[in-house]
């Protein structure tokens, strides 16, 4: 485990935001590279555990998804941070997408790193062989998830295999390649080929090797599928592999387990997480938006969208657990504090990032619904998610009636809004969906918080924002990638 640590520290000290700088690092004399540090089946285990896994994080969407959209408003306390985003200046220097487009390459250079590694060590066969297998597998899901989510953001069309996409890297090149930008289908191809590996070779019944919620799992890697295909608009698929997954992976959290699941208490539906332990130098997910803890007292820098807080109340009102997790009870009327993520144990605004749950798999058994012009298992399968969030039942939550498919998504789209607030989604499901459903970001003209900044309360469907831009640094080290339209 010492080499492994050697080896990570030296990973880290060569980190850069460009891409190309994230997939080699130089070596010196004298410095100890994978070639030496992984050289058994523990060692690939110890630098997946801890450099891999480790390595994943959405946060920096998560942040800049909330500010963005229609999630968040300017707290009056706010002094100026997050002014630029919230008035819709996305730039490609901005550090939130910068850090996302270098984290996610990290990972992606780690993975190669350890698959580079794995070609040279020869395990016993039986289970030493099985627990190799299952290394690769894990690493090759976890370079998949890093594919979607840049996918996710920086394409400009999800759902068209021959608009360009990211950079494909899936070996470790030389010190002075430029990597240019690949057409979706060559990035999608290899994400298949990396979930089928996948799901092919984890060992999930290993007892050295205890699956959890917080590692790759089947359920994990199926959600990837059902989350891919989805954005693909290849809705056949996305319904079979999300069909799996509810079949198999955890029901529906009650309201009463959903604080729990927030707090980190229990697992409730959450297929898959990011681990954020209380000890440790971790990131603290609600740092984002509030300074010291998540209440009216905390320093809040951004609160809740009023619009978003509202929409917590139904009608007729069978009450709606949603309000009174993820707005903090210390909330005033102009300030709703966000407190989706409260904190773990003596950790304030440090909470696990959750990646995949169970309601995610319903909206999308949804939406293929009404790619089939299922109207009506569409409505069924939203009121599933809202009858699990009520407080009360002595109202039953009323079915919604779909009249075209466009009323169908703008419920959805609604119910996503509600249920996957700050986690990430919003920003996506708008520019994927926005059009068809006839929607936008819908922000309340009090979410300026007093701050006197006029800004926007929507941003047009078709505006070249709703794809993130290359970032600059990767631009300086690799002047030949193609930037996004309009950056």
């Amino acid at each position: 485990m010492k080499k492994i640590r050697l080896l990570a520290y030296a990973l880290m000290a060569s980190f850069s935001m460009l891409s190309c700088r994230e997939a080699i690092d130089i070596v010196q004399d004298g410095e100890l590279t994978e070639e030496v540090a992984l050289q058994s089946v523990e060692d690939l285990r110890g630098f997946l555990n801890g450099n891999i896994y480790g390595s994943l994080d959405t946060s920096n969407e998560i942040w800049l998804t909330s500010v963005f959209t229609d999630e968040t408003g300017i707290a009056p306390s706010n002094s100026g941070w997050y002014f630029a985003e919230h008035r819709y200046i996305l730039a490609s220097d901005n550090t939130y997408v910068t850090t996302m487009w270098g984290n996610h390459y990290r990972a992606i250079n780690r993975v190669n790193r350890l698959l580079k590694a794995a070609e040279r060590i020869t395990p016993p066969a039986g289970v030493e062989t099985q627990r190799y297998n299952s290394i690769l597998a894990e690493a090759r899901a976890a370079r998949a998830f890093a594919y979607l989510q840049l996918q996710s953001y920086f394409t400009t069309d999800m759902a068209n295999d021959a608009a360009l996409g990211v950079i494909l890297l899936t070996d470790v090149p030389a010190i002075d390649a430029q990597m240019p930008r690949v057409t979706n289908g060559e990035i999608y191809a290899q994400m298949e080929a990396d979930l089928n590996f996948a799901d092919a070779n984890l060992w999930e019944n290993d007892a050295a090797n205890i699956r959890t919620y917080k590692f790759v799992t089947k359920n994990m890697i199926n959600s990837a599928r059902a989350r891919m295909y989805t954005y693909r608009k290849k809705y056949a698929l996305a319904k079979q592999y999300a069909q799996l997954v509810v079949a198999n992976a955890p029901a529906l959290t009650p309201s009463s387990g959903y604080a729990g699941m927030w707090a980190d208490t229990s697992q409730g539906e959450i297929i898959f997480a990011l681990s954020r332990p209380s000890a440790g130098a971790w990131g603290n997910i609600a740092s984002f938006w509030t300074t010291n803890q998540t209440d009216i007292n905390g320093s809040p820098l951004l609160k809740m969208g009023m619009n978003l807080y509202n929409l917590y109340t139904p009608i007729p009102n069978w009450g709606d657990i949603r309000k009174s997790v993820f707005a903090d009870a210390t909330s005033t009327a102009s300030t709703v504090i966000i407190n989706k993520y409260p904190g773990k144990g003596n950790t304030p605004l440090r909470n696990d990032i959750k990646v995949f749950r169970t309601s995610e798999m319903y909206f999308i058994l949804a939406e293929a619904a009404v790619a089939e012009n299922d109207l009506a298992t569409a409505a069924t399968l939203v009121t599933a998610v809202r009858t699990a969030r009520r407080t009360s039942t002595a109202i039953a939550v009323p079915v919604p009636t779909y009249a075209t498919a466009t009323d169908a998504l703008r419920d959805i789209l609604k119910e996503r809004r509600l249920e996957l607030s700050f986690e990430g989604h919003r920003y996506v499901d708008l520019r994927r969906l926005g059009a068809a459903a006839g929607v936008s970001i819908d922000r309340s003209p009090l979410d300026d918080g007093g701050a006197g900044l006029n800004a926007p309360l929507t941003l047009s469907i078709t505006d070249y924002r709703w794809t993130f831009p290359i970032p600059s640094a990767e631009k300086l080290g690799n002047p030949s990638i193609v930037q996004n339209p309009g950056y």
